[in-house]
């Protein structure tokens, strides 16, 4: 009788759906360690015929059937992507918001959670071991900072938690930057790979960027950062951080230009031209005679998030940032749907990789989760039309325009500091251009008048 009821309560505690892995001791999985399903009917049955009808175990034969059930459907749950260290990556953003949903907001941030971090080490993880690694590490930098700068940037955990795990990140973050890019499968959040020194410059500048973020409302044009973390996997640390898509989930951007005022080495190159969307730069802009056609009241809000922003950059010291500006031709994109939904011009899924497709780019997904999914319930947006509260950083062309567009606008690279390596170069580039020449590299405060002055004529 000992040993029947030790075997139900093996089987009782089977891992939850919801969570596939959690922290032993040992550093293990209780999930690889729970007995299988199949294991447990086997002995069951076994002891089942040894002790005859009269073996309290057919009492119990119900409540195992039901387990069993439970087991199974788990496994539907998988965080599958071609890359092990992306598969831990949505593995460990599921486990630190479900871990950090138990745990209370705080009345206030103190100074030790801008320097706090949870990590979870993995071994012999065997639970869907067809796409995670077997012995891998999690680490989630500052966790409760990022939890209050997503609410303050009007994003739900919960919400986060299913546009970054549902599916895997995809290659293709437009613009945002320098390094690899990726997009969430709903193209709400881009996932950026930085270094090991952009996750100390990003420590050094939380808490004023958090001040920041309080102060203006999160309502800024600089990055929404809204998690950082690291993934070690097989001894190989990857450093990602987690910021608002500039660009929008649906509206697809046909032009795209990296401003930073000055006009030394600022034009794409041969290569960069012939991409499908090239990266155009300051010479560019000034050659191709463009401009933003936006109310005078949509430049003064802008031009006022602009000089706040920019004076906060100042004040840390922070040069070499670039204005993102991506153009949504209204016209252009009517005309691609049109040419889109003419026969023989749809491209079929691929029913075989195990996956839901992505929403194509230019529509909605049809999730009814995730950060965009709360658009399903509403009308549908025509032409040109967004929900500001998803794409925060757009606005749209004046009636008067000569075409009807729509402009994104924000912030990238905001983490280059004025240290010794930018006053070499600084130096450098004075003896090569002359003292007179609009160089990129120049003190912070010579630098944001010059980009201040530079993004003001980009108005019609």
């Amino acid at each position: 009788m000992t040993r029947v009821g030790f075997l139900h309560l093996s089987i009782c505690s089977l891992p939850r759906d919801e969570e596939p892995g959690t922290k032993t001791s040992d550093g293990g999985s209780n999930k690889g360690k729970s007995i299988s399903t199949f294991q447990a009917s086997s002995v069951m049955a076994s002891l089942g015929n040894a002790g005859g009808t009269s073996n309290p175990m057919v009492m119990l034969a119900p409540k195992t059937k039901t387990k069993k059930k439970h087991f199974v459907q788990q496994k539907v749950k998988v965080f599958r992507a071609s890359d092990p260290v992306l598969s831990v990556f949505m593995w460990g953003v599921n486990h630190s918001i479900n871990d950090l949903n138990l745990v209370p907001i705080p009345v206030m941030l103190l100074p030790d959670d801008f320097k706090a971090n949870t990590k979870i080490k993995v071994n012999n993880h065997l639970f869907n071991k067809e796409n995670l690694p077997g012995h891998f590490k999690f680490k989630e930098y500052c966790p409760q900072v990022f939890r209050n700068l997503r609410e303050r940037f009007g994003i739900e955990d919960l919400d986060y938690q299913v546009s970054l795990a549902r599916s895997p990140p995809v290659r293709g973050g437009e613009g945002q930057g320098e390094g690899l890019l990726l997009t969430s499968y709903d193209r709400t959040l881009v996932v950026k790979q930085i270094s090991s020194e952009d996750v100390a410059d990003m420590h050094n500048v939380l808490s004023e960027y958090h001040q920041h973020i309080v102060k203006c409302h999160g309502s800024t044009l600089l990055p929404q950062f809204l998690g950082m973390y690291r993934v070690s996997v097989e001894s190989e640390d990857s450093y990602l951080i987690v910021m608002r898509n500039m660009f929008s989930h649906r509206l697809i951007v046909h032009q795209k230009y990296d401003l930073k005022g000055s006009l030394v080495s600022r034009e794409a190159s041969d290569k960069e031209k012939v991409k499908e969307l090239p990266t155009y730069k300051d010479v560019d802009f000034r050659n191709n005679l463009q401009k933003v056609y936006v109310t005078e009241e949509e430049k003064e809000k802008l031009m006022e998030k602009l000089n706040r922003d920019v004076e906060f950059l100042v004040r840390l010291k922070i040069m070499d940032y670039s204005l993102l500006l991506g153009i949504h031709d209204v016209a252009r994109a009517e005309r691609d749907e049109d040419e889109a939904e003419e026969p023989g011009c749809e491209d079929e899924a691929d029913p075989d990789n195990g996956l839901a497709p992505a929403p194509l780019v230019g529509s909605y997904g049809t999730s009814p989760e995730g950060i965009a999914g709360c658009m399903n319930s509403f009308k549908p947006l025509g032409p040109g039309e967004f929900d500001p509260y998803v794409d925060v950083y757009a606005v749209k062309s004046a009636s008067g325009a000569p075409q009807k567009e729509v402009y994104f606008m924000g912030l990238i690279d905001v983490l280059t500091q004025y240290d010794t390596k930018k006053k070499a170069a600084h130096a450098a580039k004075t003896v090569k251009h002359g003292a007179g020449a609009e160089i990129s590299t120049v003190h912070p405060e010579q630098y944001a008048k010059r980009f201040r002055d530079f993004i003001a004529n980009i108005f019609a």
